[in-house]
């Protein structure tokens, strides 16, 4: 493995550092983006109870894990009870847009990485091609020993570029998918929950 590091020539030390950079993203983003943790199945169930009954249970209030990213959003509305309808849906608005843009925190880094990473391994192909045309020039073509450290850096490199390059774009595309999923249970539970606020204040209360 050395070996082939050293191979690859001095470009092997972005590419690698892209590697342990994509590695930390998408094992950030495997555990912030569980459902359990965006959508807690008891904050989902209270919810649900209280849309079938039509009101809400206070004493249920206090146990709500809240501060997950549906807790927030929750937490939005319900500090918004006794507001019209379009206060309470704005404010819960506001607060989703953060909760959606957390969701999506480093994916952008990870789609630079998957792009940048076959261009790294492109240009360390470039590299050792104009080493051997180098070597060619000065000592012809007879040494193979030397045309190998060129031919080894054009392949080792390109290689490494996309071995960080194809797992970075699946998760990357795997990740966009998983929010938008996320981001319409959200939604639909968010709009639940207006209706459900909305119907518990009387009318002229409503500011």
């Amino acid at each position: 493995m050395i070996n082939l590091i050293e191979a690859g020539g001095w470009l092997m030390a972005p590419i690698l550092a892209c590697s342990l950079a994509a590695a930390i993203i998408i094992f950030e983003r495997l555990l912030a983006l569980r459902r359990a943790r965006v959508l807690p199945k008891q904050l989902v169930q209270t919810l649900r109870g209280w849309v079938e009954r039509g009101a809400i249970n206070q004493s249920d209030v206090e146990a709500l894990p809240l501060a997950s990213p549906l807790g927030r959003i929750v937490a939005a509305g319900l500090a918004s009870r006794g507001y019209s309808r379009e206060i309470v849906r704005e404010r819960i608005e506001d607060t989703g847009r953060h909760v959606v843009h957390e969701l999506e925190r480093f994916l952008n880094a990870l789609g630079t990485i998957a792009a940048i990473s076959p261009l790294l391994g492109l240009l360390g192909t470039v590299a050792g091609m104009i080493k051997i045309f180098q070597i060619v020039s000065t000592q012809g073509n007879s040494n193979f020993s030397l045309l190998s450290i060129g031919i080894a850096e054009a392949l080792v490199t390109t290689a490494a570029g996309l071995t960080v390059a194809i797992p970075s774009v699946l998760f990357y595309r795997y990740f966009h998918a998983r929010v938008d999923e996320l981001v319409v249970n959200i939604e639909r539970e968010s709009l639940e929950l207006v209706d459900l606020l909305n119907a518990g204040v009387p009318a002229e209360e409503k500011t």
